[in-house]
């Protein structure tokens, strides 16, 4: 089994865009702003998608082109490699393991999955089967410590969310 890959979310959207077919870093950082699609979960600003494509770059997860001339700046497309794909396919259908991380990793996991078409309930399973122990855990309680009543609302607002997803990808 190969190695995990530790990369940031960041890195991780950055390659899974790449993956979709060869492009340039200011095309990702435009589906990265605050008014895109997938910018509204993950907002990356242009010199964070260059740090990402360089860190990707030398750890053999992606390949540099030459640069493409154009009317402004010549910009250079980057394509991923084979370990790139499969490690990016891995990442995709891999769950989150805290509930926090559903806000943004999971979200933008749920996005570049339905971009490319694939169905969500497997996704949504895995999940949810993840974090079934938290959900437990956090079902009861006292409210009288305020971390533990936030914990606890925001693992009933996740498993939620996660069942209404279910519920929709199964009809």
């Amino acid at each position: 089994m190969a190695a995990r890959i530790e990369l940031s979310v960041t890195e991780w959207v950055v390659l899974a865009l790449l993956a979709e077919g060869p492009t340039h870093g200011f095309a990702i950082s435009k589906e990265l702003r605050p008014d895109a699609d997938l910018g509204r979960v993950l907002t990356v600003h242009r010199p964070v998608v260059y740090r990402a494509l360089d860190r990707l770059a030398a750890a053999g997860l992606v390949e540099v082109g030459r640069p493409e001339p154009g009317a402004g700046p010549n910009r250079t497309v980057h394509r991923t490699t084979r370990r790139g794909r499969s490690a990016v396919a891995r990442w995709l259908d891999r769950p989150v393991d805290h509930v926090r991380d559903l806000r943004i990793e999971f979200l933008v996991k749920l996005r570049l999955n339905q971009r490319r078409g694939r169905d969500l309930v497997d996704v949504v399973e895995a999940q949810r089967a993840t974090l079934a122990g938290t959900f437990e855990r956090l079902a009861d309680g006292s409210d009288d410590d305020v971390v533990e009543r936030w914990r606890r609302h925001n693992a009933r607002a996740a498993a939620a969310f996660l069942d209404g997803l279910a519920e929709a990808a199964n009809e």
